[in-house]
């Protein structure tokens, strides 16, 4: 199924068990075309990191289905190159060998993914720090390693949760115009969950707005802004036009 979409979910509900039991995700669809960036925003605790872990394959829905590439995700980790919120590195490797556990994990012959990652670290943020132990790393180098782990993964899909939520504001501009050079070089797929209402609109070609729990798509937006786009984007009557859409749709989903 190489014309499927590179992401479709379709009527996902999925409630954690307990007691109380909480429905995360109500009867959720959204579908990301080939090639495109597309984010996902809602107030928090709405499923929106649930429903990257379906995509994930690390979370199994109760209804719906959910596919990368046509391939059902249920029971099957690791179609997508994912990131989660929290930085996971293991305290026992170095940067380097941090940067290229996705990659070999995929198959990739470990001094490829080396040369590979070495290419990059200064575009990060991390030359100088390819020996250091994630110990020695503050957090916002910690979150750039982890998305370094997570480009060098040899996957179409890339599924982002908050990656620059723990970087400073000047980092955070920085990475967000990074993002989009990358994204447009090699024509991967992206699918961005962010609280950063003006990062979604400068890094996507549309948003999905999803309600209050459980989460549920309440609307679509399309991104209608040339590219690149950067600071002085934001200050446009376009840009403001798009953001308040966005408002609406969170305030009209609550």
């Amino acid at each position: 199924m190489t014309d499927a979409p590179a992401i479709e979910v379709d009527g996902v509900s999925l409630t954690y068990p307990g007691r109380p039991a909480v429905a995360a995700l109500e009867g959720t669809s959204l579908t990301v075309e080939r090639g495109a960036f597309v984010s996902l925003v809602g107030p928090s605790g709405c499923g929106k990191s649930t429903l990257l872990k379906v995509l994930a394959g690390l979370a199994r829905p109760d209804a719906g289905t959910a596919r990368v590439g046509g391939q059902d995700t249920t029971g099957s980790a690791g179609l997508a190159a994912y990131m989660p919120q929290r930085d996971l590195l293991l305290p026992w490797r170095r940067s380097l060998g941090n940067a290229v556990l996705g990659a070999e994990l995929a198959g990739v012959p470990v001094a490829t993914a080396r040369t590979q990652a070495r290419a990059l670290l200064e575009r990060f943020g991390l030359d100088g720090f390819e020996r250091a132990w994630p110990a020695e790393l503050s957090g916002g180098m910690r979150q750039r390693l982890a998305l370094l782990r997570t480009f060098l993964t040899p996957r179409d899909v890339l599924l982002l949760d908050e990656p620059f939520g723990a970087l400073d504001a000047l980092t955070r501009r920085e990475m967000q115009e990074w993002l989009q050079e990358v994204w447009r070089e090699d024509g991967r797929s992206v699918l961005l969950v962010t609280h950063d209402i003006e990062e979604a609109l400068v890094l996507s070609d549309a948003i999905y707005v999803m309600s209050a729990r459980p989460g549920r798509i309440v609307r679509r937006i399309e991104v209608d802004l040339p590219r690149p786009r950067g600071a002085l984007d934001t200050t446009s009557t376009r840009f403001g036009a798009l953001k308040a859409q966005v408002i609406e749709a969170l305030s009209a989903g609550r």
